[in-house]
């Protein structure tokens, strides 16, 4: 059976037809961050069960080490920065900012915000200051 697409182009654009912009990224990392997100939750209910059961966090070291504190900037940055893209959203379902100079703008404010909020709220978290 023949194809009835006869377009040299592909049927869906690929890196190849578009040039990478911050609006990409910021859909890649807003569904990279829900799966953050997701996971973050499920471990953090695991263990106030686990604390709930036997009276102690598995894995107590690991939590309040540099490792942990990693973990929990990777969670924070992936929680804030979904918060903000589902802001975004609400903002594109009344018809705004769909001009792609600002999006693209505010793709990267996005980015950028979330990471230095989650420094901060890291910082503060683990008493580094």
């Amino acid at each position: 059976m023949a194809s009835e697409w006869n377009d040299p182009r592909p049927m869906a654009p690929h890196l190849q037809i578009w040039r990478w912009h911050p609006a990409m990224m910021s859909s890649i990392l807003h569904r990279a961050s829900a799966i953050i997100c997701y996971a973050g939750l499920i471990k953090v209910a695991l263990g106030l069960l686990i604390l709930a059961l036997t009276g102690s966090l598995p894995l107590e070291s690991l939590i309040f080490s540099p490792v942990g504190a990693f973990g929990l900037f990777v969670f924070l940055s992936a929680f804030i920065f979904t918060a903000f893209a589902q802001l975004r959203h609400a903002v594109w379902d009344r018809g705004g900012m769909f001009d792609p100079d600002m999006n693209n703008r505010l793709s990267w404010v996005m980015i950028v915000s979330a990471l230095i909020l989650a420094l901060l709220l890291t910082i503060l978290a683990t008493g580094v200051l």
